[in-house]
């Protein structure tokens, strides 16, 4: 039996973003005529929209959720999506997508739209702020998921990765390896996220044995042009770090401009271990040592406990926090490397290190 069309297959068709789709197929946001006129043509090509209409006929009420989620602050965010979609409409549920652009402002905004199209549930990835809009979806009673930015709530369901350890396996590696300067390119101030990853790699300095030193942290503000900014402020210190690691692959992609346009070689010259796992990870070069979000595992378990909330609301709030998994490669200066293996293999013109420190802080972590 062939697979249900998803707002991705028509976006794909069409040659246009799944935002897109969403605010033709929904009406959330005003359309160019001939961008409308290319998605109508490939929605009448899938058929996503007749399947949609005729759920929503046989069911009664919306079998609609929201999502308000930043696709601009990293692709990450775009792979998300997908998943989501695939296990929603598994379950029979349309999913309106409304872009925050990480702002609380347009948080708000997104989020009052999202609940005016009478959305039973809400998935949504916090922005930095003071949590107003959390609060008034549980004030509400609206079934709500937090994705990816967990809080210390416990009056709401949370999705997300495990950022501590990993982060800090990354940075007590680079340590075994011999490395007495570690920089570390934080996300934007304020998000969860950011502030776990930085603490994991505070924890992993303790664990190679080195100490904290403020002007080796700068924030990259989560986007490609600040992982650029602060990848030239810390290369212009006095005593610059040997090696980087990198809080998200947005950031990571200004830091491999900047690597370049100094004259230096990833993996030789300066060692580089990043958070997430795009797919151009493994196609750079050198390819990119990094820690990869169980992206689609995420989504799943985001619509199930959603959809699950939305058939009890009086069921146990749960905060998930799934493993990420190493993804060994080369930009760590490793010469031998095996990707995706919980322990490294050690090459032979690796630097010197302690071999019980350097595979304990490889093992895959999380669970």
């Amino acid at each position: 039996m062939p697979s249900r069309p998803t707002q991705k297959d028509v976006a794909d068709l069409a040659g246009v973003s799944i935002t897109t789709v969403s605010h033709v197929v929904n009406g959330t946001r005003a359309v160019a005529p001939e961008t409308k006129a290319a998605v109508l043509r490939a929605i009448e090509e899938t058929g996503y929209t007749g399947d949609a209409i005729a759920r929503s006929l046989v069911t009664g009420g919306t079998r609609q959720i929201g999502v308000a989620i930043s696709l601009l602050a990293n692709p990450y965010f775009a792979a998300l999506m997908q998943a989501i979609e695939r296990e929603a409409a598994a379950a029979g549920y349309t999913v309106l997508l409304a872009d925050t652009h990480d702002t609380v402002k347009t948080e708000q905004e997104t989020v009052r739209t999202l609940r005016s199209r009478r959305v039973e549930g809400m998935l949504l990835t916090p922005a930095a702020g003071d949590g107003r809009v959390i609060s008034e979806l549980v004030s509400l009673g609206l079934p709500t998921v937090l994705i990816d930015r967990l809080t210390m709530r416990t009056d709401v369901d949370q999705v997300g990765s495990e950022n501590i350890q990993s982060t800090s396996a990354l940075t007590e590696h680079l340590a075994a390896l011999g490395h007495r300067r570690i920089g570390f390119v934080s996300g934007m101030p304020g998000l969860t996220t950011s502030e776990e990853r930085t603490l994991g790699y505070r924890l992993g300095l303790g664990r190679g044995g080195l100490s904290w030193n403020p002007e080796l942290v700068v924030s990259g503000h989560s986007s490609r042009e600040g992982g650029a900014a602060a990848t030239a402020k810390l290369l212009a210190l006095p005593d610059r770090p040997t090696a980087l690691v990198v809080a998200n692959d947005s950031m990571m992609v200004g830091v491999l401009h900047e690597v370049r346009r100094q004259g230096l070689r990833a993996g030789a010259d300066l060692a580089l271990a990043g958070f997430d796992d795009v797919e151009w990870s493994d196609l750079v070069e050198p390819p990119l040592t990094t820690m990869a979000q169980p992206i689609e595992e995420i989504g799943r378990r985001a619509v199930r406990l959603l959809l699950a909330r939305i058939k009890d609301p009086e069921r146990p709030h749960e905060t998930v926090r799934l493993p990420p998994r190493l993804m060994h490669r080369a930009s760590c200066g490793c010469t031998a490397v095996v990707s995706q293996a919980p322990r490294l293999e050690r090459g032979p013109h690796a630097p010197k290190r302690a071999p019980e420190r350097g595979t304990r802080g490889l093992r895959e972590v999380g669970g």
